[in-house]
């Protein structure tokens, strides 16, 4: 694991630790997504060329639909788009407020080099773009005053599609560019809120700019319009968008599930009409979801839309389809990880050549039956517990050197650090008990 640098190293095995999915380094832990790189990438490179997209991804609870969805935005990222995850919530995030998710978008937005939130940042560097344009048109780049007019007749030419269905967002940006030109600071700071979405920006500021009123559900579009231009004409390639766990809508209340299905079905419907070049939007769901009366097949243009059959064996699953599945964890793939999430771990450790020595690949797969033990044999939601607490085997192999795992360490498993997934999982094992040390002979496994 050569390629792996300090602080991605650092940043995997530190959320790791906390049970919790890594933003950064996920390329390296990628067990079993390999048969879907040639597909995203094709539909990347569409939208990058002005197309757009829509994927659907459908998993069972601890299927890595959220560990799916960041290394699709890491792959991403890395090919030049911005890219942003918002969690779909009934409280937080309800899907039927676009306004709510454009708002959440924009909090989320990263790119490569910018941590959310970047619209800042990219609309600042647009800016720079255009003037550059304009001085490359031929002006002196010494004349400030007129390199400033060609940028503002330029904006305007550009913003053109975008200012007929949200003039509101063209307003606000030239609104913001004079404010920072001025160096009216609240200004220019409650002029970028507001185009983020955001609620409650002082009416002086907004009369200042010329915009009225609190961005709504139809104006959203507008305003996520209006961002891809941005980030096309910033030489960004577009941006991927991961709506997850949507499958939160089948708790809500029907009337509210019906004016999220609609709201979801309105997206893709954009989407396909050409609306949005450069967007690839992806959701995230249980089977449940797609396949239940209380989820999509409420909405039956949308089901249809998104209908694949996966009654085929899995090995022939089509990764260009519109809905996709993620088969989960084998006790192999599970083993594969830890060997791997082993050797990330070992190019930062203190001990190196003890950790890898007590914490061998024997040791990784007898931890992990042992640890899908505890959960029922349920492998598919063993995952982030059995991380989690490899990294804790390790972090004692590499503090203590009398430390052998094989001799004093016991797993033991607290209800309370457990999702609810996986309590539900463990009614099948013996949360109570301490299992025995994991030894190399104690377990037969067959991968």
């Amino acid at each position: 694991m050569a390629d792996v640098s300090a602080r991605r190293r650092r940043d995997i095995v530190d959320a790791l630790r906390r049970g919790t999915v890594p933003q950064h380094g996920l390329d390296v832990m990628a067990v079993g997504l390999a048969r879907f790189e040639a597909a995203i990438d094709g539909e990347l490179d569409a939208a990058a060329a002005g197309g757009s997209g829509f994927k659907a991804v459908r998993g069972e609870y601890g299927a890595g639909k959220t560990f799916y969805a960041r290394w699709l935005v890491e792959r991403a990222k890395k090919r030049g788009f911005a890219a942003a995850e918002v969690q779909i919530s009934e409280t937080e995030t309800p899907l039927h407020r676009l306004e709510t998710v454009y708002r959440r978008i924009v909090e989320n937005l990263a790119t490569s080099e910018a941590a959310p939130s970047a619209l800042r940042e990219i609309v600042d560097g647009w800016f720079h773009v255009l003037e550059e344009d304009v001085i490359a048109s031929g002006l002196d780049r010494g004349d400030e005053s007129a390199v400033q007019r060609g940028a503002a007749a330029l904006l305007d030419r550009r913003l053109d599609t975008v200012s007929r269905s949200a003039p509101a967002f063209a307003t606000a940006l030239r609104g913001y560019r004079r404010a920072v030109l001025s160096g009216d600071v609240d200004q220019a700071e409650g002029l970028i809120g507001w185009l983020g979405g955001q609620p409650h920006v002082a009416a002086s500021v907004r009369r200042s700019a010329g915009v009225r009123g609190e961005l709504d559900h139809f104006g959203a579009l507008g305003f996520l319009q209006g961002l891809l231009t941005v980030l096309r004409d910033s030489d960004y390639h577009g941006m991927v968008v991961v709506l997850d766990e949507v499958e939160t809508l089948q708790r809500v209340r029907s009337d509210v599930r019906e004016k999220s299905l609609n709201a979801l079905r309105q997206l893709v419907d954009e989407i396909d009409s050409g609306r949005f070049p450069g967007l690839y939007l992806v959701i995230t769901g249980t089977p449940a979801f797609y396949d239940g009366q209380q989820g999509m097949q409420r909405l039956p243009p949308l089901a249809q839309r998104l209908a694949v059959d996966f009654s085929v064996d899995a090995a022939f699953d089509n990764p260009r389809a519109p809905q996709i599945r993620l088969p989960g964890f084998s006790l192999a793939s599970l083993v594969e990880l830890g060997s791997r999430v082993r050797d990330i771990y070992v190019t930062g450790a203190d001990a190196p050549e003890r950790v890898r020595a007590q914490i061998d690949d024997a040791y990784v797969a007898d931890f992990a039956v042992t640890v899908a033990g505890r959960l029922g044999d349920k492998v598919g939601v063993a995952p982030r517990l059995f991380l989690k607490k490899l990294i804790d085997v390790m972090d004692r192999v590499d503090q203590f050197d009398a430390f052998d795992p094989r001799r004093d360490y016991s797993l033991t498993v607290a209800s309370s650090e457990l999702t609810d997934t996986e309590r539900e999982a463990s009614h099948r094992g013996d949360l109570r008990a301490p299992a025995a040390p994991v030894g190399v002979d104690d377990i037969e496994l067959d991968v």
